[in-house]
């Protein structure tokens, strides 16, 4: 009985074997400590040893003038460094001397462009914490450099990796889609569109059921309502409602077809986007189309221009 008991211990603590993607140790590195994300990101790669990914160093950055950056920045750096003996290193380049592979995570878009640039310089894969940037002209210039260094990028929210989002997108049970609808809380922060900071998850949740084609929106905002409705090229209607109230119980996405409705559960944990940033950063290969990640870009500053202007029709094609 010993030897049987000794047997499935061994057996219950032993490594998850690597996958095949995982061919050698990577050193990760930060930059921006002012998120939960960082000590959240970190943890799951000493979670997961068989993805071989470590976070070695950090680069705290911050905005003085974001509180919800100013406020944390200094916090969340001294937790990954003591908790997990993370490095702190006072610039991009002292980072990028140390480590293989870099998680941008300043909580503010507006220093993406500027903070990547030298990421993208040295040719290291980077994934870049929602949003992309804070406005769509920094976007474009971020993809590309990305293009013009031939260095890979991957960007997203997490909400786009939710579990039972493969599920909803392939039950053929509702008959063709007529419609999707992502609800999701709206947080509004300064120097960011309405949409960047919080409402990215709803957007990317909606986009990972309807792939790309949005034509035109309109955002009508009046009360506790806050709804941006989209036409897709092909008819479908995608809705982002936003939940300014916080109900962390609505699903995050229903589907809607001819013969009835699917839905996921309410919002997730990082767990799916985690596992993608690992396969990522040994692969190259991004589990997003940078032409769909443009599209949102595009999408949350059209919703914008919709709101002030009263909820007009904006059509994304002008943007481009």
């Amino acid at each position: 009985m010993l030897h049987l008991i000794s047997v499935l211990l061994f057996a219950l603590f032993q490594p998850a074997p690597s996958p095949s993607w995982a061919t050698k140790p990577l050193r990760a590195g930060i930059i921006g400590t002012d998120t939960s994300h960082v000590p959240a990101f970190t943890k799951a790669f000493r979670d997961h040893p068989e993805w071989k990914i470590t976070v070695v160093a950090a680069y705290k950055g911050g905005s003085p003038d974001f509180p919800v950056s100013a406020n944390r920045v200094e916090g969340f750096a001294k937790t990954i460094q003591t908790e997990y003996g993370v490095e702190l290193v006072d610039s991009i380049e002292a980072l990028l001397s140390k480590v293989d592979v870099v998680l941008l995570e300043s909580v503010d878009g507006r220093p993406h462009l500027a903070q990547v640039t030298p990421v993208l310089q040295a040719r290291k894969r980077v994934y870049i914490d929602k949003p992309l940037a804070a406005s769509l002209e920094d976007a474009r210039k971020i993809v590309a450099l990305s293009k013009k260094t031939g260095t890979p990028i991957f960007t997203t929210s997490s909400a786009r990796f939710h579990p039972d989002i493969p599920r909803v997108r392939s039950d053929k049970s509702v008959g063709a889609v007529t419609k999707v609808q992502a609800n999701y809380q709206l947080n509004v922060v300064p120097f960011h569109p309405d949409l960047f900071y919080y409402g990215i998850h709803g957007v990317e949740a909606l986009y990972a059921v309807m792939g790309r084609g949005c034509e035109r929106l309109t955002r009508k905002v009046a009360g506790d309502s806050d709804v941006t409705t989209c036409v897709w090229k092909d008819g479908r209607v995608g809705v982002y409602n936003a939940l300014l109230k916080g109900d962390a119980k609505q699903p995050v996405v229903v589907v809607t077809g001819a013969k009835g409705t699917t839905s996921t559960g309410a919002a997730s944990n990082y767990d799916g986007l985690v596992a993608e940033i690992a396969q990522f950063f040994h692969t190259g290969r991004s589990p997003v189309d940078i032409a769909d990640t443009l599209e949102i870009i595009e999408f949350m500053t059209a919703a914008q221009i919709s709101k002030e202007k009263g909820g007009a029709e904006i059509r994304l094609a002008d943007l481009r």
